[in-house]
């Protein structure tokens, strides 16, 4: 599914974000840039030691933020690491640190000059997220990103189930009628 907000478009896809070719990928990172299971974990092992390099020298990311690597032997030049919250109810902040998640990875492309930027549905996994809850703060942050600054060109979601990837097209859906 394609939508166009602006001069830019925005898309849903299922599949491995490991082998996108956009300039950038997001990992669903942990605050200690570790490495780890699911996106973090496939990210690392696709990407080489050279990410893990990198991660060690900045340290950390808090939860809500975002930083940036190299992709190593990724399609993609960068990977950006962004740290979504551990959900516990969602009733102490989560969402506002899930937006804040996506809209510093986007600022950081912003600032690159990244054109094209894939996310994965961040904090849905280990994490414990409701996908239903995580895709429409995702996808409305998105959207308010773009409108407001008209980059990058396009930002992709791919997921990594058919499931996922539905309730990803149903918020779009819901989100894009009242636009």
């Amino acid at each position: 599914m394609k939508v166009r907000v602006d001069s830019c478009t925005l898309e849903l896809k299922r599949g491995d974000i490991t082998l996108e070719d956009t300039e950038a990928i997001v990992n669903a990172a942990n605050t200690r840039l570790a490495g780890g299971g699911g996106v973090d974990g496939a990210i690392h092992r696709a990407g080489g030691p050279k990410i893990m390099e990198e991660c060690r020298k900045i340290g950390g990311c808090p939860t809500g933020s975002a930083v940036i690597t190299t992709g190593g032997n990724l399609k993609a030049r960068y990977v950006i690491h962004a740290v979504g919250p551990i959900y516990r109810g969602g009733d102490r902040g989560e969402a506002e640190l899930l937006a804040s998640a996506y809209r510093k990875s986007l600022e950081i492309a912003r600032e690159r000059g990244i054109k094209s930027v894939a996310f994965p549905s961040i904090s849905t996994g280990a994490y414990g997220y409701p996908v239903e809850e995580a895709s429409r703060i995702a996808l409305r942050t998105v959207i308010d990103f773009l409108r407001e600054n008209g980059e990058p060109s396009l930002v992709r979601f791919v997921l990594f189930t058919e499931k996922d990837l539905k309730t990803y097209e149903e918020a779009l859906k819901e989100i894009y009628s009242r636009l």
